[in-house]
């Protein structure tokens, strides 16, 4: 069986430069290339995958990058892409990268070196679109990132109106949202603008507690709500921006002496699993996330095969209506 040598020797190169070809590093001239490839033809030689996808020109993997994987929202992200990955002969490389920017910036490069097709980033750190200007086509969920970068997103203007609305028809004449941290400037922050700007038109008090990002990665929302129902003790509805935050709600009401939805209406959002197995079961706003995730890879393939993609797809949400309104 053939080895680099046998290619090297074949070529009239030296073990090096063929090493610098099929690795694609430094410069490498066209005259080069063209002689390690007709030698690997001739020997038939094909070490690994990374060789095969030279002369493919692709290596049928793509980068996924999440913050937390297991959040009950970006493993359904995760699980969706692999599936349509799946479908498509394509292989995932999942980086979790615990909301840490050097983490983020590492797995970056690291996903380039591995020479992936395309990578779609769920990334938190608005540090990274200085890393991608250059490099495998790129999409993002739920971020933008930059006007060169495509998007794909739920209409969360939409899902924060619908479920204000729906708190004000059942009655609610004081609610509060607890949203997300506004430092993060993520597409979700339109939840909060539909919010206020519904109870402004219809001239309900409202009272909007932002989060941070150590409680979105610790799912821990405790204190938010124990003072919230400790300042505002006639609150009588919650829209949370997620249904993480409001089964939590649900659990710090029962301490309280609060009932759901007798004393207190409350509606998530995202509709994960978690959304139907609490007691009440809860109204949401559902996310279409395996659409998002077919969308975001569909995308991702026409860049990779060099068409033009829309900068940004937005898909409509739903209302799920449970007990806990």
């Amino acid at each position: 069986m053939a080895n680099i040598k046998d290619v090297a020797k074949l070529a009239g190169l030296s073990v090096g430069t063929v090493s610098r070809v099929l690795n694609n590093r430094g410069y490498i001239s066209d005259e080069t290339r063209k002689k390690v490839h007709d030698a690997m033809r001739e020997l038939n030689y094909v070490p690994n995958e990374l060789a095969k996808s030279i002369f493919r020109q692709y290596t049928r993997t793509i980068g996924v990058m999440v913050p937390f994987v297991t959040h009950p929202y970006f493993g359904m992200i995760v699980q969706y892409l692999e599936y349509y990955a799946s479908k498509m002969n394509y292989k995932i490389i999942l980086c979790n990268s615990y909301f840490e920017r050097d983490k983020e910036l590492e797995y970056f490069r690291m996903l380039q070196g591995y020479k992936v097709d395309g990578i779609i980033l769920c990334s938190r750190s608005m540090d990274i679109r200085n890393e991608i200007q250059e490099g495998p086509p790129i999409v993002s969920i739920d971020r933008i990132l930059s006007d060169r970068i495509p998007y794909v997103s739920s209409d969360n203007y939409q899902g924060g109106s619908l479920a204000t609305e729906h708190l004000i028809q059942k009655g609610c004449r004081k609610v509060a949202h607890i949203c997300g941290s506004p430092s993060l400037h993520m597409t979700a922050n339109q939840r909060s603008s539909a919010f206020e700007e519904t109870c402004r038109k219809n001239g309900i008090e409202s009272i909007v507690v932002s989060t941070n990002e150590d409680q979105f990665s610790s799912l821990s929302y405790y204190d938010n709500i124990q003072k919230l129902f400790q300042k505002h003790p006639d609150v009588d509805g919650i829209f949370a921006s997620s249904d993480i935050i409001a089964a939590q709600v649900i659990q710090v009401a029962a301490k309280a002496g609060r009932h759901i939805p007798e004393d207190l209406k409350l509606v998530g959002f995202d509709d994960v699993n978690i959304a139907a197995l609490t007691a009440p079961p809860l109204t949401t706003v559902h996310q279409p996330i395996k659409q998002l995730c077919k969308y975001a890879f569909e995308l991702l393939l026409d860049e990779i095969k060099g068409e033009i993609v829309p900068m940004c797809t937005i898909l409509p949400v739903s209302f799920v209506q449970r007990d806990s309104t």
